[in-house]
């Protein structure tokens, strides 16, 4: 595999990562709204987000060890944590947005998110 397709194939399997995650994290309060889980003890909702979060991990690993460097893949450590966190932040706030209607962005969430491309832009700069 070359570099580039090594390289979108780990962001795909992040961007699968972090869906479990979110709604591993966040997913429950959704179903608690909706009623399925109004009823369930603290334990059984942990328990839920625990095997959900399995998956997560499924998809997690396996990206960081197909995109490190020391792996052969394309990407430092610091750059597959910038491009994870970003990630993450993308697909919390599609997620929220869609799922959580109370919710909106603003003004100071898209600075956020320009500062985050700031991020992936100087992880990525080459300064050796």
């Amino acid at each position: 595999m070359n570099s580039l397709t090594t390289g979108m194939l780990t962001i795909g399997l992040l961007v699968v990562s972090n869906a479990f995650m979110t709604f591993a994290w966040y997913g429950h309060l959704k179903l608690q709204d909706a009623g399925v889980t109004s009823n369930w003890p603290l334990y059984g909702v942990i328990l839920l987000s625990w095997g959900i979060a399995l998956f997560e991990y499924c998809f997690q690993v396996p990206a960081n060890r197909l995109g490190f460097v020391g792996n052969g893949g394309p990407f430092t450590l610091m750059q597959l944590k910038v491009v994870q966190e970003v990630i993450t932040l993308t697909v919390f706030t599609v997620f929220v947005t869609v799922f959580f209607k109370g919710e909106s962005l603003h003004w100071n969430h898209l600075v956020a998110f320009v500062l985050l491309i700031l991020a992936v832009y100087f992880a990525f700069l080459d300064v050796k």
